[in-house]
């Protein structure tokens, strides 16, 4: 929407509120919601002022006023709402200046097309996240001094076989390593994820399919691709209506990338690609199809992958999912067929369909500063013609040992991804798309994250050591 059509929407819908919302550092979806009477062009050009030394990682309190950039075309009509309420993602500003805030993570993320078209390698930037989730009917945790659990249950979960349920136990559900693509009834929750589907294309977004994945619970819809700071907008609403959907339903979701043990883990595969003059630079001649600067692209990926894991895979629960020798994509390779290294090229007949799919990401990251840091590091690599090496195109966790040995992987620890962005980053700060500053503030919050798990005994302790 322009700005006229929302102030016209506002009028002809009888919109009550309009709900202006931004992202924190760590990609939490916030909010401040007004009467519809108080927007008009002015309150639009003008923006909207709140303290910011409220949000975690931004100013102090002697530096805390921000003001709210609405971006008009990301308006919808929140599905949700009792009282009709136009949503809008915002970008956050200095009030003085009327500067990018540096700490914005949306900012960010404009700021990263901006320096891919100042480039000269390409004009857009496309994105197609493939965010995978949970859903539970009962989650219960506990973290204080003397008590540390957690429970999770749900009536299609493999552990419940045998469960006894007031009108009996029908049997049919997905086995562990179980849930890809069972129909009804073994896939009970087939319902729920076509309205999640149908309520994000109601309000415009760009999706596809939907389907139960690999864990017990475990389920995944399809967006299609966009433009980075667009499809970090999607990716915002695809959880905001996917635990909304889910809440109505008296069911919870999460985006943790391990919330169970023994199941498969929960991804965000990114396909990734660079246009240039309506034309797609990742289509050429070479390995897979693909271009050099394809190729340079991964190399840049692979490079970088530590660094990188700081804001694709940001909380200490990523690395129970990034274990070496199970099906995740630990390994720094590429290849065109299989699963098991860092970056795929995924098989495709039309060359406007040529992209490169990062595997390692999860959807615990906060999307503006996974995106760009993925392109920052891409670019880094077709910059100075970084090659990738040779494909992979083995069953890597077929290998022999030794030879496996010689594979170098991603981060084991968000310990070790903080410790690799510090030595790594330079690439992250061309052309001022992050900044020092930035990059600070996100790694001490991510930092009290690695001190307040590694601080607190963990239940398998009591098992393992208790009579020591």
């Amino acid at each position: 929407m322009s700005k006229d059509t929302v102030l016209k929407t506002i009028k002809d819908e009888e919109v009550e509120y309009v709900d202006i919302r931004f992202t924190d550092p760590r990609g939490k979806l916030q909010h401040v919601t007004v009467m519809a009477d108080q927007v008009d062009a002015d309150f639009i050009e003008e923006g909207f002022m709140f303290d910011g030394s409220s949000i975690a990682g931004w100013k102090g309190i002697e530096a805390s006023d921000m003001k709210l950039m609405m971006d008009t075309e990301s308006a919808y009509v929140d599905p949700f709402y009792a009282e009709k309420t136009l949503c809008v993602h915002c970008s956050v500003v200095e009030p003085d200046t009327g500067e990018a805030y540096d700490r914005d993570p949306r900012g960010t993320a404009e700021k990263a097309e901006a320096y891919l078209k100042s480039s000269g390698i390409g004009d857009s930037f496309f994105c197609g996240p493939e965010a995978e989730f949970f859903l539970f009917d009962n989650v219960r945790y506990s973290n204080t001094m003397q008590k540390v659990s957690f429970e999770v249950d749900a009536a299609d979960a493999a552990w419940n076989t045998d469960a006894e349920y007031e009108m009996g136990n029908m049997g049919h559900r997905p086995g562990v390593k179980g849930g890809y693509f069972p129909v009804n009834p073994t896939d009970a929750s087939h319902d729920l994820r076509s309205e999640m589907l149908s309520t994000m294309k109601r309000i415009g977004m760009k999706v596809d399919k939907h389907h139960h994945e690999v864990a017990s619970c475990q389920h995944e819809l399809g967006l299609i691709f966009d433009s980075l700071t667009k499809q970090a907008d999607e990716l915002q609403k695809y959880k905001y209506i996917i635990h909304n959907v889910a809440h109505a339903y008296g069911k919870s979701a999460t985006f943790m990338p391990k919330p169970i043990a023994g199941d498969n883990g929960t991804g965000m595969h990114v396909n990734m690609s660079i246009w240039k003059d309506g034309k797609p630079l990742f289509a050429g001649d070479q390995y897979a199809d693909l271009s050099m600067e394809a190729l340079y692209f991964i190399g840049g990926i692979l490079k970088h992958a530590k660094a990188l894991n700081a804001f694709t895979n940001p909380s200490t629960n990523s690395y129970k999912r990034l274990i070496p020798g199970f099906e995740a994509p630990v390994l720094r390779a590429y290849s065109a067929r299989n699963r098991s290294g860092c970056v795929r090229i995924p098989w495709t007949e039309s060359p406007k369909a040529k992209r490169v799919e990062a595997r390692f990401p999860d959807p615990s990251a906060n999307p503006y500063l996974c995106f760009s840091a993925l392109l920052m590091a891409g670019l880094d690599g077709i910059q100075n013609k970084i090659h990738p090496g040779e494909p992979s195109d083995k069953d890597l966790y077929d290998l022999p040992p030794e030879e496996l040995a010689g594979i170098p992987t991603v981060c084991a620890s968000l310990r070790e991804a903080l410790d690799e962005l510090e030595k790594d980053h330079e690439f992250l700060l061309a052309g001022g798309v992050f900044t020092r500053s930035q990059l600070e503030g996100y790694m001490e919050l991510k930092w009290e994250e690695v001190y307040a798990f590694e601080h607190t005994p963990h239940p398998v302790e009591y098992g393992m050591y208790y009579s020591c």
